[in-house]
């Protein structure tokens, strides 16, 4: 995200955006059930893991291409009936999380950012939770957009119970990090405050198909995030390619396999 999205949004309106940015993302990844349990503890050794596929974060975004010893990253994903689980490892020469507030400019810290649509409806879902747009930060808080405040301004919200997350650095390669989270799924039904009682994460099951997409936000020590990559490839609006945080449209597909 980047923090001309108000502009991006008030320039184009949400019907065209949706129509415009629906990218190629026709491919499925099937996503293989954990047949045992996972750890989050960032250290990645859980024998689950090798039941899936390595998948690159390597679509381009924001800023230059960035070289492999300043960025590269790859993902993992699994599940269960509670969680869709993910390891992402990460190799970033320099990890800022410069800005002490977690709802401030979060995205021109380093973090990942989960995109996640239950129902893979696609659509606009910048100011509703039609989908998610979870930015995890280093110190693992998560913060995303709710419906704006009464005022008009945007409403940047903590989503910490939604995402349980761990990241450690590998002992033998200081530069890069393996980062486990469980993830709990919410439906378009979910409702602020997150602790209301009435927000039930969905039940998951073979067969099930979600919106899906991930990406980091690099920064080596700008006032801005200098990279910003992706798992999907996504067709620029107006030249623009930053739309996750606005339209599930451009998302990919994850189905839920035995």
């Amino acid at each position: 995200m980047a923090f001309s999205k108000k502009l991006l949004s008030t320039l184009i309106p949400a019907a065209l955006l949706c129509a415009t940015s629906a990218n190629s993302n026709e491919d499925v990844i099937s996503v293989p059930v954990a047949t045992q349990a996972i750890t989050i503890d960032g250290i990645a050794n859980d024998s689950a893991w090798s039941a899936s596929t390595w998948l690159p974060i390597d679509q381009h975004m924001i800023g230059e291409y960035p070289s492999k010893e300043d960025f590269s990253g790859r993902f993992k994903l699994l599940w269960d009936k509670d969680y869709l689980y993910l390891l992402a490892e990460i190799t970033d020469d320099v990890l800022i999380d410069k800005i002490a507030d977690p709802l401030d400019r979060y995205w021109d810290d380093d973090c990942l950012e989960i995109f996640l649509d239950e129902d893979a409806s696609g659509g606009n879902h910048q100011f509703d939770f039609n989908a998610f747009a979870y930015h995890v930060a280093l110190d693992n808080q998560v913060a995303d957009i709710g419906p704006n405040n009464t005022d008009g301004s945007t409403n940047f919200i903590l989503l910490n119970d939604h995402v349980n997350s761990v990241w450690k650095r590998d002992t033998n390669a200081p530069h890069k990090v393996y980062w486990e989270l469980a993830i709990k799924i919410f439906d378009d039904s979910f409702t602020l405050p997150s602790n209301n009682p009435e927000n039930i994460p969905v039940k998951l099951s073979a067969d099930k198909t979600m919106g899906f997409m991930l990406a980091y936000c690099d920064n080596d020590a700008s006032v801005e995030r200098e990279h910003f990559l992706g798992s999907h490839k996504i067709t620029p609006v107006n030249g623009d390619k930053n739309l996750g945080y606005i339209d599930a449209s451009v998302f990919g597909k994850i189905k839920l396999v035995k």
